[in-house]
C-alpha cells in the first residue's frame, strides 16, 4: 500500500468517532424558569422530575434541563425568560407563580409553556379558557391566592376577639395588589380592620412587628409569596416572640413553631407540570391540554404554640385540621 493511501485510510478511521458523535440526536431541552431558588424547591423539583419520568423522560438521558432561578428577584424574570428563548429550548416550565408565567408568555408565542400558578390563569391573561387554553400555554393552578381570604377566616375563628389584623405582603410580588384587595374585602365582611404591611427583605421584618404592636393587632395573615415561604421558620419565631397569632401558607411555618398553616399540595402540582411537560415533548400541543386545578389543601395547627399564646382552639377547628402538633 502506498504511503499516501495509508495516511488517507488512517485519517478516515480517526474521523469515525467524530462522525458518529456528530450524528447522535440532540436531546430536547426543557427551560426551567422559577422565581425562587433551588433550596426552596427541592421537593417540588423532585415531583416535577417524577412526572417527567412517568411520561418517559429522564434528565441527562433523553432530555436536558436548563435552569434559570430568579432567587426571589422578580424583576430578573423577563431577562431569564428571554435567555431561554434565545437558547431555543423545546418547552418552558414556568414555575413558581404568575411572576414566572407572565414573563415567559411575553417572551415567546411559539415555544410551548407549562405553568404552575396560584391564581386564575384566565384573569391573569395566560389562557383564554381552562378547557381550551389556546395559544402556546397550559399548566396547573392551585388557586392559592384565593385561599388567602380563607386563611383570614380561619384566623378569625381561632381569635374571634381580635378586631385589628395585619396582612403581610411582599410589594415586589406581581400578585400583591390582587391578594390585598381580596383580603380587604374579606376583612370587611368579617367586620375586621385590616392593615397592610410590606416587607421584601429580612431587614423589614422587625419593622413589621413593631408596626403590629403599635396597631395593637390581634393577628397576622402572611400573604402568599415565595420569599415568605423561604423565611417561614424565621417568621414563625418572630410571631411567637411578639405573641402575634398568625397563619401562613407554608407547612414549615406551623411545624417550626408558628400557630397555623393552610396550604395546597405543591408536590401534586409540580408532578402534574412534569407530566404535561413530558406529553408536550412527545408532540402534544398546549392548546389541546386543559389547565388542571389542584384542589388538595391541608390545615395544620400547632397546639403547643396556641397554648403558649393563651389561646383555646375551638373543637370545631381542631376537627377540621389535617394535622395537629402537640
Amino acid at each position: 500500500m502506498r504511503r499516501r493511501e495509508l495516511i488517507t485510510l488512517l485519517g478516515g478511521v480517526a474521523a469515525w468517532p467524530l462522525l458518529a458523535h456528530a450524528q447522535q440526536p440532540t436531546l430536547p431541552v426543557i427551560g426551567w424558569l422559577n422565581s425562587g431558588s433551588p433550596k426552596e424547591f427541592v421537593e417540588q423539583l423532585a415531583a416535577f422530575r417524577q412526572g417527567l419520568r412517568e411520561a418517559g423522560y429522564r434528565e441527562g438521558q433523553n432530555v436536558a434541563i436548563e435552569y434559570r432561578w430568579a432567587d426571589g428577584q422578580y424583576d430578573r424574570l423577563p431577562t431569564l425568560a428571554a435567555d431561554l428563548v434565545r437558547r431555543q429550548v423545546t418547552v418552558i416550565a414556568a414555575t413558581g407563580g404568575s411572576s414566572s408565567a407572565l414573563p415567559a408568555k411575553a417572551a415567546t408565542t411559539t415555544i410551548p409553556i407549562v405553568f404552575s400558578i396560584g391564581d386564575d390563569p384566565i384573569v391573569s391573561g395566560l389562557v383564554a379558557s381552562l378547557n381550551r387554553p389556546g395559544g402556546n400555554l397550559t399548566g396547573v393552578t392551585n388557586l392559592n391566592t384565593d385561599l388567602n381570604p380563607k386563611r383570614l377566616e380561619l384566623l378569625h375563628e381561632l381569635v374571634p376577639a381580635a378586631t385589628i389584623v395585619g396582612l403581610l405582603i411582599n410589594p415586589t410580588n406581581p400578585t400583591a395588589e390582587t391578594v390585598s384587595r381580596a383580603l380587604q374585602a374579606a376583612g370587611q365582611t368579617l367586620g375586621l380592620q385590616l392593615h397592610v404591611l410590606h416587607a421584601s427583605t429580612e431587614r423589614e421584618f422587625n419593622m413589621v412587628f413593631t408596626a403590629l404592636a403599635q396597631l395593637r393587632a390581634g393577628g397576622l395573615v402572611i400573604g402568599s409569596d415565595l420569599f415568605f415561604n423561604s423565611r417561614s421558620e424565621q417568621l414563625a419565631a418572630l410571631t411567637v416572640r411578639h405573641a402575634v397569632p398568625a397563619i401562613h401558607q407554608a407547612r414549615e411555618f406551623a411545624t417550626t413553631g408558628g400557630l397555623m398553616s393552610y396550604e395546597t399540595n405543591f408536590a401534586d402540582m409540580y408532578h402534574a407540570v412534569g407530566l404535561y411537560t413530558g406529553r408536550i415533548l412527545k408532540g402534544e400541543k398546549p392548546a389541546d391540554l386543559p389547565v388542571q386545578q389542584s384542589t388538595k389543601v391541608a390545615l395544620i395547627i400547632n397546639l403547643k404554640t396556641a397554648k403558649a399564646l393563651g389561646l383555646t382552639v375551638p373543637l370545631t377547628l381542631l376537627a377540621r385540621a389535617d394535622e395537629v402538633i402537640e
